[in-house]
């Protein structure tokens, strides 16, 4: 069986490459996929808690597959709007994004 710490590690991992995604890329879809990464590992973080502290219960897994599933919308979601602001655009980086404001 793996250790707790090594999961939780993963996790770690994936939220601060997914931070860091997110602050220095400049293409819409890259801060989206460094979003996901951010949502993934906190989900790991539910099931692993969820299995450590209480083993018998399973609301964590449920509360984690539920997540998943509200991840899965929200990308729906902004893959449609990356597409229209593409298709008005011509472009999805964020600098020139500014032009939406007014």
């Amino acid at each position: 069986m793996i250790p707790a710490e090594y999961y939780l590690v993963l996790a770690a991992l994936m939220f601060f490459i997914g931070v860091f995604g997110f602050f220095t890329r400049r293409n819409l879809l890259a801060v989206l996929i460094s979003t996901e990464l951010i949502l993934n590992a906190i989900d790991i973080n539910f099931a692993v808690f969820n299995a450590y502290y209480y083993p018998e219960h399973l609301e964590g897994f449920f509360f984690t597959m539920f997540a998943i599933g509200i991840a899965a919308a929200e990308t729906a979601v902004a893959i449609a709007i990356i597409l229209n602001v593409y298709r008005n655009m011509g472009t999805i980086r964020l600098k020139n994004l500014k032009k939406l404001k007014f």
